[in-house]
């Protein structure tokens, strides 16, 4: 007889359902855990013992006050729900039988980084501002940065001010400088002055400096020709690009997943992490 103390069991069949494949590649783990309480009659007490988490933490994650980010968090998880291998494949993650191996884990083509493409930034909006709510970790690599930090209302600020008692987030923001050649070029790519753009990344670097006390702050400015635009909330990126017909807030907008082998966030964090160490900080 099936006890708390095993994985829990689902018909295969549930595993092939549309909704519960279109969650896992969202790696929307409350509707997961929905459809295992839906396909398979468990409890959430009965899903917090299988997947080693607090009956609370089943809780909020069902009810969308908390998300699940972690690698080895959706590891555990697909552990405790003894998810089939297409099934652990939609969430990013190796074969169970390469998993307790250590052996090569996975065609590349069959574990999406990518998880979503929103048209622009503002249909990524709401997603981000979930995220960076409670996010230990931000990266923001942009030109001046004043829709995602610089202003009061911009993408990202309000999020950085936490509650009474919870700790303050660490933020890294790298900003074109403002007397690279780069950034004359920038201007001319978007039909603005260059003393405009100026103005604008030094007005992000003043705003920058009024929530020093917030958080843990980093900003620095780079010289290179601006390419990519990232914002890193954990273990998550979402990545849209500059080119001289659009700002990257009118970019296409992927959100890329941490997986345990996948080259694409590896590589835009270790670009990120490069930007940084040759960098000048000015805050």
């Amino acid at each position: 007889m099936a006890t708390a103390l095993v994985p829990i069991e689902l018909p295969e069949w549930a595993w092939q359902r549309a909704e519960i494949r279109e969650a896992l590649r969202e790696r929307d783990m409350g509707a997961v855990f929905r459809h295992v309480q839906q396909y398979g009659g468990a409890s959430q007490a009965r899903i917090a013992t299988a997947v080693a988490m607090t009956q609370a933490r089943v809780n909020e994650i069902i009810n969308r006050r908390r998300e699940v980010t972690r690698l080895d968090v959706f590891e555990r998880i697909a552990d405790g729900l003894n998810m089939p291998d297409d099934t652990r494949h939609l969430l990013g993650l190796a074969s169970a039988r390469d998993a307790r191996s250590g052996g090569r884990a996975f065609d590349l083509a069959a574990f999406p980084e990518i998880v979503r493409v929103y048209s622009t930034q503002a249909a990524a909006a709401e997603d981000i501002q979930q995220l960076a709510l409670s996010a230990k970790q931000l990266d923001i690599l942009a030109v001046r940065g004043l829709g995602l930090i610089g202003l009061n209302d911009s993408l990202l600020r309000s999020s950085l001010i936490r509650p009474a008692g919870q700790k303050a987030p660490r933020l890294r923001v790298l900003l074109l400088d403002p007397e690279s050649a780069a950034l004359a070029v920038r201007a001319t790519e978007i039909g603005e002055s260059v003393e405009s753009l100026t103005e604008g990344v030094k007005l992000t670097e003043t705003r920058l400096r009024e929530l020093s006390g917030a958080c843990d702050l980093q900003v620095y400015r780079y010289k290179m020709h601006p390419t990519w635009r990232i914002i890193r909330l954990d273990g998550t990126m979402f990545v849209s690009a500059f080119d001289p017909g659009w700002e990257g807030h009118e970019s296409a907008t992927y959100k890329v997943m941490e997986t345990p082998h996948g080259p694409l966030y590896r590589g835009f964090q270790r670009m990120f992490t490069s930007m940084i160490e040759t960098g000048i900080r000015t805050v």
